[in-house]
């Protein structure tokens, strides 16, 4: 398969390996749940690179379905590349505004998605799928990239979504009307997705001429271009008009054996003079419930950036932020409900004006589900736009045109600060220490290449959880006293839960025990802040 090169590329292709694991700290005061918690839907606040590796831990491999809108690369954006990329020859390119004058703005652009991509592709179910929201200024570099991260027999489809309901007639060549939605499957394989409801429009292409009483059918052809053996006989209908074979280029579909059997039953149409060319009736009870979807999707059916800007316009009024690419409800709705079920996690890691959660809420009102949502955004949308937006669809728009959103979608949401990085330098001289859970899902992730349940947690007797290979326990607090004063001695061994009978796996400070003491008690000992890694197994 051909490579594709940028500038950077080098220095960002494992530079996600790199990003460490920060804090995930609750904030109450900003989430809307009697109990905040990371296994609610989530409002992560802080830069998407640093949130999606802190979030891993929890939800690696659990993430039905993903969708992005990020930045276009149009050259109007003014962003900037910030990750902390340590090679000072190219800082200094990486750190400067985008814009239409910058000649690697497209490799810019490249090594700001790589990391993000390959860490978001980690979150992905065995079966799950990836829609990326893009336009033509990078739609062929997201195209290769998605190629080279996720493999190219995993393309699924681009959607063509018509964004806007008329022309712009200050266009200079042609009046651009449309995006782009890119698919891939974590595993095609093992991919599928559903189905849209039938409409009163598709239902209407079945009529009943012949007053069949199985019910509306709608004619199928009888001929096909792939070549079929058996499929090139004449015909004389019923009529007596002799039909010498299939159309030029053609074959019948079905044998002639088969023909006669279907005729027999009913399931062909000769026309209202038993002389046309026959025909296979479908009828409507025998079709799929619902609809396959097309690539084009039009305003009609999905709405349109105007919607999208009305819909926000309705919920805040007149505190309305200034947000310029907004997507519109019914267009994250289609993703959703094509892609997931009942209880499936969907994650937005560019949240903007929070579409995709509102999508989520009122998908799980209209179906009685439980979906979840994970939603990452940074200064200065987080709070203001995107969880007040959740805030207020959760709890009722009074003014709003919707009777829903008057009465409020329901459900909750915990908002999380992405904190401190969790370096291992700082935690040995006891600066900044980690909180009892964040350095739990850390180690447990990094130790066993595991997901880490936080709902396992037992800090009396200090287990965190049980991998295929081990029970976890971790004897800490974040406290220099108690870190300086813990040990694994024997009596703490003896004193650990017998679990599931698999050896013990035991992060401490410290320890007083020989290995013949640890051998006898199933105990691998390890010891913080350096030994982390030392159960780690190479990932295949």
């Amino acid at each position: 398969m051909p490579s594709l090169n940028f500038k950077g590329k080098a220095l960002v292709q494992n530079f996600h390996l790199l990003v460490p694991y920060h804090e995930l700290k609750p904030v109450k005061s900003k989430s809307l749940t009697p109990k905040v918690s990371l296994h609610d839907n989530l409002v992560v606040h802080g830069d998407n690179l640093k949130a999606l590796k802190s979030l891993l831990p929890y939800y690696h491999g659990k993430v039905k379905c993903i969708y992005i809108d990020p930045p276009y690369n149009t050259g109007n954006e003014g962003w900037v590349y910030n990750d902390n990329v340590s090679s000072p020859m190219i800082q200094e390119w990486l750190g400067k505004v985008v814009d239409r004058e910058d000649l690697t703005r497209h490799d810019k652009w490249l090594c700001m998605m790589m990391p993000r991509l390959k860490l978001l592709r980690e979150f992905l179910t065995d079966d799950g799928v990836i829609f990326v929201s893009i336009d033509d200024n990078e739609v062929h570099w997201l195209r290769a990239i998605l190629d080279e991260i996720f493999g190219e027999d995993n393309f699924v489809a681009t959607i063509i979504w018509e964004k806007v309901y008329s022309p712009k007639s200050s266009a200079r060549f042609f009046s651009e009307n449309h995006d782009y939605i890119v698919v891939y499957a974590r595993g095609k394989e093992s991919f599928e997705l559903g189905l849209l409801p039938r409409t009163e429009e598709a239902n209407a292409r079945y009529e009943n001429p012949d007053n069949d009483k199985r019910g509306p059918w709608k004619p199928g052809d009888l001929s096909a271009r792939n070549p079929y053996s058996k499929g090139t006989y004449s015909i004389k209908c019923p009529g007596g008009r002799v039909i010498k074979g299939p159309p030029p280029g053609n074959y019948w579909r079905v044998s002639e054996e088969n023909l006669r059997r279907l005729d027999a039953e009913g399931r062909i149409w000769w026309g209202g003079d038993k002389n046309q060319v026959p025909a296979i009736k479908r009828f409507l009870t025998e079709v799929k419930q619902g609809l396959v979807p097309e690539t084009i999707w039009t305003y009609k059916e999905v709405g349109h950036t105007q919607d999208a800007k009305r819909s926000l316009l309705d919920i805040f009024g007149d505190d309305f932020e200034t947000f310029t690419t907004p997507k519109p409800v019914e267009l994250l709705k289609r993703i959703v409900r094509l892609s997931t079920g009942d209880d499936a996690i969907v994650m937005d890691a560019f949240a903007g004006s929070a579409t995709t959660a509102q999508a989520v809420l009122e998908l799980n009102k209209d179906e009685g589900a439980e979906r979840r949502f994970v939603l990452i955004e940074s200064e200065p949308y987080a709070n203001s736009l995107t969880a007040e937006r959740i805030r207020r669809v959760i709890k009722g728009v009074p003014k709003a045109k919707d009777e829903a959103l008057q009465k409020g979608l329901g459900g909750s949401f915990s908002f999380i600060e992405v904190g401190r990085p969790m370096q291992l330098e700082t935690m040995l001289k006891a600066e900044k220490l980690p909180s009892y859970e964040d350095l739990a899902g850390y180690i447990f992730y990094t130790a066993t290449g595991e997901d880490f349940d936080a709902r396992q947690i037992n800090r009396k007797t200090g287990f965190i959880g049980e991998s295929a290979q081990y029970d976890v326990y971790l004897l800490y607090e974040p406290s220099l006293d108690y870190l300086k004063s813990t040990a694994l001695t024997l009596d703490v061994a003896r004193g650990l839960p017998k679990g599931s009978g698999k050896k013990r796996l035991v992060f401490a400070p410290t320890k007083y025990l020989d290995s013949i003491h640890l051998d006898e008690q199933r105990i691998e000992f390890c010891q913080l802040p350096f030994e982390i890694y030392k159960a780690a197994k190479p990932k295949r």
